[in-house]
């Protein structure tokens, strides 16, 4: 069958979509213009043991939200997409509620379902980006909460074993935007859902950046008020990915030595940093690096550093991943030059 690049085929078995070169401009937020070979979405996890066994893709990629990557060039991998947009109560105690969350749903989808029923635990991460399946993956987190927290276990599909488990939380290795999903099950497990726990005891964190102002300004400390504040504080700091393409937070915020920190602040006594959970660690915000090395709105052809929020790379328009990524190199060793620390990217290159 003779497909241009430009279309895809595409057929409907059971509740398996499959694609073949697909342009996947729309399916990542930086919108950097690249097409899949193959790709194919489903929507329950019993899917998942028929989906290698008919394509036995000889290597394969989770493409969840496209939020967090960059691609660099047309992809090869076959592509899975987890459609699963179940929310599920599966147990309750007088305090705290048990919810079961397909790996489709949107995230921020999920903090409001919470919010709305009264339920603490995840509303400092309203708005942001990607799909609850991903979640576990970056340990996504904002204004001193992270998905941790709230996650009980995460379910997926073995693909080596050809069977399915259910890893605990602590045996999922979660650190700062870290996990074993990045490491020693990296393409080997596909998420399908997770666990988490919410609580309905009201425990507002509001110690972090803008958010005790903002929450004050609005009537107090109530889960409504929290995730308006919250919200408003990310859409005044971070770009819509439909109007300039980007992945949230391009860098993470690096940890430091103690003495590191303790240098940097004798000469700059107004720098941002904060406790690490490791001891005799500090992190420090790398926005605030970026923005004193000079990039904080910098931009070079088609991609810039956002003019309000250092730590987000943008696609000015028809920017290439290889030009991110040039670009990305050079914000890197502007901050190396001025302060001697390294940071490293948070979004995944492909």
């Amino acid at each position: 069958m003779n497909v241009s690049i430009l279309h895809f085929f595409y057929y409907l078995c059971g509740m398996i979509r499959y694609y073949e070169n697909i342009e996947i401009t729309e399916r990542n937020s930086f919108h950097v213009r690249q097409v899949a070979k193959r790709l194919v979405e489903f929507d329950k996890a019993e899917e998942l043991p028929e989906i290698f066994a008919k394509y036995k893709p000889e290597s394969w990629y989770v493409l969840s939200g496209g939020n967090n990557i960059l691609f660099t060039q047309d992809v090869e991998p076959l592509l899975i997409t987890p459609c699963d947009q179940t929310i599920a109560i599966v147990s309750e105690s007088d305090d705290a509620v048990r919810v079961k969350v397909g790996a489709g749903v949107e995230w921020d989808d999920l903090v409001a379902w919470s919010v709305e029923r009264g339920l603490w635990g995840i509303e400092n991460l309203s708005l942001i980006p990607g799909k609850a399946g991903a979640a576990p993956v970056q340990n996504i987190g904002a204004y001193g909460v992270e998905a941790k927290d709230a996650i009980k276990s995460v379910e997926m599909y073995f693909v080596e074993g050809d069977n399915f488990i259910t890893l605990a939380a602590e045996h999922c290795d979660f650190g700062y935007r870290e996990s074993v999903f990045k490491h020693s099950l990296k393409g080997r497990v596909v998420i399908t859902s997770i666990e988490i726990e919410l609580s309905k005891v009201a425990n507002p964190r509001l110690g972090y950046g803008d958010v005790i102002r903002e929450v004050e300004a609005r009537g107090g400390a109530t889960l409504a008020n929290i995730r308006d504040a919250i919200c408003s504080i990310r859409r005044s700091k971070l770009p819509d990915t439909a109007v300039l393409g980007n992945a949230g937070s391009f860098f993470k915020n690096p940890i430091v030595e103690s003495a590191v920190a303790e240098r940097l602040l004798a000469e700059y006594p107004e720098m941002p940093h904060y406790p690490a959970a490791e001891e005799g660690k500090i992190k420090l915000a790398a926005g605030w690096l970026i923005d004193k090395a000079g990039m904080k709105g910098y931009k070079e052809g088609n991609v810039g550093v956002h003019e309000r929020q250092a730590l987000v790379l943008v696609n000015l328009g028809g920017a290439t991943g290889g030009e991110v990524i040039a670009f990305a190199h050079k914000v890197v060793a502007k901050v190396r030059e001025k302060f001697g620390i390294e940071i490293s990217p948070e979004v995944n290159v492909l």
